[in-house]
């Protein structure tokens, strides 16, 4: 188990960092004021993934004469991408910003597989048993394990399970910190987390593009693949109580090829997905968002036929970029995305403006908190890995 003070001090360094950030971020403006002369006008940030993705609307590159043309697709931001290239073959409003609803589940994972240890067991809190929906029905003080928390987010979304691997990290706070420290690493900047398991929250966002990077990364994480997988699984809830666990992601069962993905919905995000599929050694990922209910999974399938039949035809709009070294290696690297509009209604886009102009040491003060902010959550995560690498040959002695 982590030392609890050296947990207590983790968390103070956090909150400091976090309080830095605010400082300087409530400063900005008042310091941009006292200028001699009216403030610049924002420069348009370019877009990440190439300029073709800042667009709002459908993005394909067709090549003269005949090719496959994209299906009419029912959803306000989608992205069709090769993972093993990293080409985008087509999207719509790629970094506008909406809500994820459970497609959240899977940056939760990707952030913490790798810090837990599997056969770790973790005690239920009341805030994750109070949660609503919970779906799987943990129950408060009593033990379950990490592998099969994993499997109960992934395969039937619950709730209960994202807040209690969230804690399983030291506390809530940290867990949230790990999770949006990936979503930096992973240039996902459209993306903020505020709860670990896609419920609508103020200020919570992301985008088509980022749930595409996301989605790459799972596929490098076999025990990703494996939860995301399962088909059913019995899982205990209580000493005399067991439920078991259906996958919710029918496309594993219904489009040949198919090797993961996620559901999501909420009455104000609509309908979201992710659908990775291979065929012919070629993965692709479809990602939507606010769809009907009901129609994302055959809105993904008619994405991944035509993204099958185009790979190779079409000239990418974009690419998926790769992730950001850490932020010890690269310090600048490490800073958090500019500050943009927030999420209003069910499917709202981004302020494709940038923030406002301050000075430069302002900025340059900010780069260097977050960077140290960044580069403390990055510590905290190899050491998890480091502990959960000992508990692992702790167990091949015994």
């Amino acid at each position: 188990m982590p030392d609890p003070r050296g947990l207590r001090r983790s968390r103070a360094v956090l909150a400091a960092c976090l309080g830095a950030v605010a400082c300087l971020g409530a400063a900005g403006p008042a310091a941009a004021a006292t200028l001699d002369g009216p403030p610049a006008a924002p420069a348009a940030a370019p877009a990440i993934g190439g300029p073709q993705l800042a667009s709002h609307g459908v993005v394909v590159n067709y090549p003269p004469g005949s090719a496959p043309r994209l299906p009419d697709i029912k959803a306000s931001a989608f992205v069709v991408a090769d993972a093993g290239t990293g080409q985008v073959l087509a999207a719509k409003d790629p970094h506008g910003w909406y809500r994820p609803a459970s497609t959240l589940k899977m940056l939760t994972a990707v952030a913490l597989i790798p810090l837990l240890n599997p056969d770790a067991m973790v005690v239920a809190s009341k805030q994750a048993t109070s949660t609503v929906p919970n779906v799987v029905g943990l129950v408060a003080g009593r033990a379950y394990k990490v592998s099969d928390l994993f499997t109960a987010l992934l395969t039937i979304s619950a709730n209960d399970a994202a807040i209690a691997l969230t804690q399983a990290t030291g506390s809530f706070s940290e867990g949230m910190a790990l999770i949006n420290a990936e979503a930096r690493h992973l240039q996902a900047d459209d993306t903020v987390a505020v709860d670990p398991n896609g419920l609508d929250a103020p200020g919570q966002h992301t985008s088509a593009y980022d749930l595409a990077l996301i989605a790459r990364q799972a596929l490098r994480l076999p025990a990703f693949l494996r939860y995301d997988q399962t088909m059913s699984q019995r899982f205990v809830v209580a000493r005399h109580k067991a439920v078991e666990l259906y996958n919710q992601n029918s496309l594993l069962t219904t489009y040949p090829g198919a090797v993961g993905g996620k559901i999501g919905w909420t009455s104000a995000a609509g309908a979201t997905y992710v659908g990775m599929a291979t065929r012919h050694g070629v993965t692709l990922i479809v990602t939507l968002l606010h769809c009907p209910a009901l129609t994302e999974i055959d809105s993904a399938k008619k994405l991944l036929d035509w993204g099958f039949a185009a790979d190779g035809k079409v000239s990418p709009a974009g690419t998926l970029v790769g992730p950001l070294r850490p932020p010890s290696a690269s310090p600048s690297a490490a800073a958090a995305p500019p500050a943009r509009a927030d999420v209003s209604g069910s499917g709202s886009r981004r302020d494709r403006g940038t923030s406002p102009s301050v000075p430069a040491a302002a900025g340059f003060s900010c780069a260097a908190v977050l960077a140290a902010m960044l580069g403390f959550v990055y510590t905290r995560r190899q050491r998890l890995r480091a502990e959960r690498a000992d508990a692992s040959r702790t167990r091949a002695r015994v």
